[in-house]
C-alpha cells in the first residue's frame, strides 16, 4: 500500500480539494489480492486503491468511458504480424499507469 501511495505523490495525481455542495463524491476502497505461483504458494500480496464507480450516473458524473485494455483478437493479430515480419516482442509490467487528462 505504501508503494502505491508513494506513486500517487510522485506522479502528482492526488490533490486534496475542498468539497462544495454541488459535487458528487465517489468513494474509494482497498482491493487486497494474493498472487500465487504454480504450486499455490503465496508469492506476493497486492493492494490497490479503486473507486466505487458503480454509483456514478451517465450524463451526470461522466459523458463517456474508456477502458485501456487489449482485446484477445488484437493481441493475436499483433503476434501473427510479428511472426510474419520477424519482430521481437517484449513484455513489460507497469506498476501504475495513469491517463493524465484534465477534468473540469
Amino acid at each position: 500500500m505504501h508503494d502505491e501511495l508513494n506513486q500517487f505523490t510522485r506522479n502528482n495525481i492526488w490533490v486534496l480539494v475542498l468539497r462544495s455542495s454541488d459535487m458528487n463524491i465517489i468513494g474509494t476502497k482497498r482491493d487486497f489480492r494474493k498472487k500465487l505461483d504454480e504450486q499455490g504458494i503465496i508469492v506476493k500480496n497486492k493492494a490497490r486503491l479503486v473507486d466505487k464507480g458503480y454509483i456514478q450516473e451517465e450524463g451526470i458524473d461522466f459523458g463517456e468511458t474508456c477502458a485501456p485494455v487489449a482485446r484477445v483478437e488484437a493481441v493475436r493479430l499483433l503476434f501473427a504480424y510479428a511472426c510474419l515480419s520477424g519482430f521481437k516482442i517484449f513484455q513489460m509490467d507497469v506498476k501504475s499507469a495513469y491517463l493524465n487528462g484534465y477534468i473540469d
